[in-house]
């Protein structure tokens, strides 16, 4: 039997599919035989916090474990949170020249004045972030919009660290000057906090986005759901994206990573240019 090995742990290929079984059912996520390294350096530090002496272990003390604070552990170790301001920039180019004028238009045709956006996987917050600083700009001059971003992520790790809002220089690189001493606060030469003013009607909440059902009243008009399906085979990411579709209003925008593709021919969008669909109209 074939074993990764990395300091003092290694993992079996059965215990590996203990485990890859666990996150694919709950999270969606595939982890192939080539995640076997991955998987151990992030979790041998939670194996050696508790104790155990092998990933068996480990994988019994989550199913047993009623509370069910080790099974965020390990999607919090798991998933992955890399990610930037302005990461591929010309989706949030077509958001603040398109995407926004487009939805406003619709929303004044049906006399509305709520436009709601949900960032799905916002990860660590540099997302949704970027997405204030642009709607900020845009409606500085108008009045009478309620705008409401929701971003929501599996990892609790993640949220605290977007809810927090404080940043390392190599992540706020790409945001323009203005903007940066606009909305940020320098606390030393290597790390900056989102201001409060940025922060206004902004809500960050845990999902799991494997869930039938969420837990939203209203649609929403632009979905970003970024780097996320790239974890997923493509039955889990046809689900996920029917399930967008049960959540947005027609005509309205949703964006994925430049690495996905959701098809051309998906019954519910269609499809705009790379990465950039819009839902049907009824």
């Amino acid at each position: 039997m074939e074993e990764h090995v990395i300091k003092s742990f290694s993992i079996s290929d059965k215990e590996f599919r203990l485990i890859s079984k666990l996150v694919y059912e709950l999270f969606g996520i595939v982890l192939t035989d080539k995640k076997k390294t991955l998987v151990i350096g992030r979790l041998q530090s939670e194996l050696k916090k508790k104790g155990f002496k092998s990933f068996r272990e480990y994988y019994d003390h989550i199913l047993n474990d009623k509370s069910g604070k080790s099974l965020l552990t390990l999607i919090d170790k798991i998933s992955t949170n890399h990610t930037f301001f302005f990461r591929e920039a010309d989706h949030f180019d077509f958001f603040e020249k398109e995407a926004l004028p487009v939805m406003l238009s619709i929303l004044k045709s049906r006399r509305e004045n709520e436009l709601r956006i949900w960032c799905a996987g916002c990860s660590s917050g540099e997302e949704p972030y970027t997405l204030k600083m642009l709607i900020n700009e845009y409606f500085s001059k108008t009045n009478g919009w309620n705008i409401k971003l929701l971003s929501t992520d599996i990892s609790n790790t993640a949220l605290e660290k977007a809810v927090k809002g404080v940043y390392k220089k190599e992540n706020i690189q790409n945001i323009p000057k203005p903007l940066l001493n606009k909305y940020f606060t320098k606390n030393d030469d290597e790390t900056w906090t989102v201001k409060n003013t940025l922060k206004e009607n902004m809500f960050f909440k845990r999902l799991n986005l494997m869930q039938q059902d969420y837990p939203f009243n209203r649609k929403f008009h632009i979905i970003f759901c970024r780097n996320v399906m790239i974890y997923f085979d493509s039955e889990t990411r046809n689900e996920l994206v029917g399930r967008f579709a049960r959540y947005m209003i027609p005509e309205g925008f949703l964006f994925i990573g430049h690495s996905e593709t959701i098809g051309r021919n998906n019954d519910n969008f269609q499809y705009i240019k790379p990465a950039l669909y819009r839902k049907k109209p009824i």
